[in-house]
């Protein structure tokens, strides 16, 4: 039903404010920008859900059936969620990294953080989509997924961080072995299964179903990766090598990509060829998201990469003139509450939808709808600006008051 969201990061490391975010180091700015590009990514594909969910697409898509435009625009938001899980990870480390802080603080952080997160996912979250109290389904997704990997780090904290890349490259790169494995409802496995690897409902009661839409095998594999490549952003790498590094590590993972998807044997359902070249080229990039396959995972933190890359490239040429450029600081500010904002947009969008229904009722069947996708990227650059002045005050409040401690949950 739902695709991609937003995630929480561990700890703010930029104030909203842009002359805020001119006194944070410009590696952790860069790690702001890049969850504020994503979010602005999972906001068009929420619109999209919101406003155009008469055209709904499969996963993988079904390139006959679906448009261009409608293709592309979902294929921007395969982004988010990979590159999310992975600064949550990457944040960890930080934390860890933290003078008096160490492996038992992040751990037990982790932990409760992740409690949060479920728990935030079945109540507040699950609510914002549904209006349905008490609920009939619940939609466990990306937050309920970050809420477990979480938990999950919070255990492999404690190994050396070498265990716990190779843990995250043998689930990353391995789980797609597991595809063919499923497990009938009423099976002693069948529940497990469902949450771990194999997208399905489960029913919890006579009026209460459970949807398993994020299986958390394979985002385990990304925090994983994400708190192992940590180092990378410690205060004692220069900027040119953790540069190059992710430039590298950005371009091997998308090469890596065209050459598995090529081969068309291993990593996701196969591409076909199709009587356009335009269709054939979708078909090529029409990846799996739920659960997300290895080729999804290779381009998607490939892109990341690149993208964080660029982010601190061009946060250094703003270091002379003492302040971040526009957009840039906007999006710093949106990745400075990303919670904030991943609550509040589903409610705006809800509360939109509902009264576009009361004023011009199903016109698209069921649904009200937009007739276009270019609708869905208006009415996304207008929420966008919308929403950054409260997203702003929330970040700067965030930032003052460091003193309140329930406010880094959010």
């Amino acid at each position: 039903m739902k695709s991609s969201s937003a995630s929480p990061s561990i700890t703010t490391h930029a104030s909203s404010a842009a002359k805020s975010t001119t006194r944070a180091s410009t590696r952790l700015m860069s790690i702001d920008a890049l969850r504020g590009l994503v979010i602005v990514f999972m906001l068009l594909d929420h619109v999209r859900e919101t406003f155009f969910l008469h055209a709904q697409v499969l996963d993988p898509m079904v390139v006959d059936e679906t448009t261009p435009d409608l293709f592309f625009s979902r294929m921007l938001s395969h982004v988010c969620a990979p590159v999310f899980v992975f600064l949550t990870g990457l944040s960890a480390y930080l934390y860890a990294s933290k003078p008096g802080n160490g492996r038992a603080a992040v751990s037990g952080f982790l932990f409760k953080r992740g409690l949060f997160l479920v728990l935030l996912e079945v109540t507040l979250v699950n609510f914002a989509w549904t209006f349905q109290f008490p609920p009939s389904t619940v939609y466990l997704q990306v937050i309920w997924a970050i809420g477990l990997s979480m938990i999950a780090l919070s255990a492999l904290v404690w190994l050396p961080r070498a265990a716990v890349a190779a843990i995250g490259i043998a689930i990353v790169a391995g789980h797609n072995l597991l595809d063919g494995v499923h497990f009938p409802p009423g099976h002693l496995l069948n529940v497990p299964w469902a949450i771990l690897h194999d997208r399905g409902w489960i029913e919890a009661a006579d009026t209460l179903r459970l949807r398993t839409s994020y299986p958390l095998l394979p985002w385990i594999g990304v925090i994983a990766l994400g708190y192992a490549l940590g180092p990378l952003f410690g205060a004692k790498v220069k900027a040119e090598q953790r540069k190059r590094t992710l430039l590298l590590g950005g371009f091997a993972l998308i090469l890596g990509f065209v050459a598995l998807r090529a081969i068309n044997v291993y990593g996701d359902a196969p591409w076909t060829v199709h009587q356009s070249a335009l269709s054939t080229l979708m078909s090529f990039f029409n990846i799996t998201k739920y659960p997300p396959s290895l080729l999804f995972i290779m381009l998607t933190l490939g892109i990341g990469a690149l993208l964080l890359r660029w982010f601190e490239q061009l946060q250094e040429r703003a270091q002379g003139s003492g302040t971040l450029g526009w957009p840039i600081a906007q999006l710093v500010t949106f990745g400075a509450a990303p919670m904030f904002f991943y609550l509040l947009h589903l409610y705006v969008l809800k509360v939109l939808y509902l009264g576009a229904v009361g004023v011009w009722g199903a016109n698209q069947g069921e649904y009200f709808g937009f007739s276009a996708m270019w609708m869905v990227w208006v009415t996304t650059i207008v929420l966008a600006v919308a929403l950054y002045y409260p997203v702003r005050a929330f970040a700067s409040f965030k930032a003052r008051r460091r003193d309140i401690a329930w406010l880094k949950y959010l």
